[in-house]
């Protein structure tokens, strides 16, 4: 089966580059520069050079690829592109590009309850283009991850300082999972009957745990304080009112985030416990 990585030079797609490398699969990524492949230990040939935000570029470059691997998306927008400009028109391209091409199957990362949150801007265009995606005609696969343990380094930063401050009370659960853990999911399943998977990672943990185990890593005694609620809600109306969704929006979807339970099927081997040590470790050498 050959494979074709969109997305390959980001934090996912990176990982699920390394993945590739580690099975027998063909495999090549879809990058505008080929330096950061080049440094994963990815070759030339094994390189396809597009830039997804211009279909143009696509054409006829997906020839005899099986299957698609789009992780191409924004958190902040940036170079003047939009959320729905990446995560919503660049996937059709891709798409669009897949079915003329003849490529049997799409996966899609999501984002965890994505469907249940078109109300916020990256979820609308995320979702957006999941719809497009299931009307396609093409077997298809969208995963929903719950939160990145690189999106937890907030709680390091807070803690940093000696104190974790988190909305209401504290005990919303998630169990965000590690770049590796999510990446060797979606190679394993990238033959899946399932059309839409969500996964997690081991450990289901209360806000306040996560700012525990934060405080920990930096040997600081547990010092949470709890902000009310309605500052929270306050700060997304402000933040629509008065900024635009390019500064807002990775706000709007945070501060939404933290404001319920985010629970996946639980994967993986990797520990949070283990990723802040780490992360503390290296800011001390």
């Amino acid at each position: 089966m050959k494979i074709i990585v969109a997305g390959a030079t980001g934090y996912l797609g990176s990982h699920i580059i390394k993945a590739l490398q580690q099975s027998d699969h063909t495999f090549q990524a879809i990058a505008r520069n080929q330096t950061k492949l080049n440094k994963l230990g990815v070759g030339d040939d094994q390189i396809i050079e597009a830039e997804v935000t211009k279909p143009e570029t696509l054409a006829g470059k997906l020839e005899g690829a099986d299957l698609i691997i789009s992780t191409v998306g924004i958190t902040r927008q940036k170079d003047g592109l939009t959320y729905m400009d990446v995560d919503y028109q660049a996937n059709l391209n891709l798409l669009h590009e897949a079915k003329i091409a003849g490529v049997r199957k799409f996966v899609y990362v999501s984002a965890i309850n994505g469907q249940h949150m078109r109300h916020l801007k990256i979820m609308a265009a995320k979702e957006k283009f999941v719809d497009e995606l299931k009307s396609s005609g093409m077997e298809y696969l969208v995963v929903r991850p719950n939160g990145f343990f690189s999106d937890m380094r907030d709680f390091l930063y807070m803690a940093k300082k000696g104190k974790v401050y988190l909305f209401g009370d504290g005990e919303f659960k998630l169990n965000p999972i590690h770049g590796k853990d999510l990446a060797a999911f979606i190679v394993e399943n990238l033959d899946s009957p399932a059309n839409d998977l969500e996964v997690g990672g081991p450990d289901v943990l209360t806000q306040n745990e996560i700012g525990e185990l934060a405080l920990k890593a930096f040997f600081m005694p547990t010092k949470i304080v709890h902000i009310p609620d309605w500052v929270r809600k306050m700060l997304v109306g402000i933040l629509r009112t008065l900024t635009s969704s390019k500064f807002y929006g990775p706000f709007e979807f945070f501060l939404t985030m933290m404001a319920q339970d985010n629970i996946a099927p639980r994967n993986g081997v990797y520990r949070l416990k283990t990723f802040f040590v780490e992360e503390v470790d290296k800011v001390r050498r």
